[in-house]
């Protein structure tokens, strides 16, 4: 039985409806299961995608920070 919940789960949509190479949307990062029929899906199932798409966020900005971090050069201290 579902929880009723208090506020509707907003459509993590943002116009930018474009696949990337593992087929998920680069503007939501939602998969194309995900996507499908958003509206007539469950509150917990819902939550369950918009979980899913944080931990994504969160594995995609440490990609990029990883990427960005100039390497500190020999014989220089790096006190941050």
């Amino acid at each position: 039985m579902d929880q009723l919940e208090l506020f509707e789960l907003p459509n993590p949509c943002i116009g930018v409806c474009e696949s990337n190479q593992r087929g998920y949307c680069k503007g939501c990062l939602r998969s194309r299961e995900e996507r499908f029929n958003w509206h007539l899906k469950s509150a917990t199932e819902r939550a369950r995608i918009l979980k899913l798409l944080a931990q994504r966020r969160a594995r995609l900005q440490q990609k990029a920070n990883a990427g960005s971090q100039p390497e500190p050069q020999p014989g220089s201290l790096d006190l941050f």
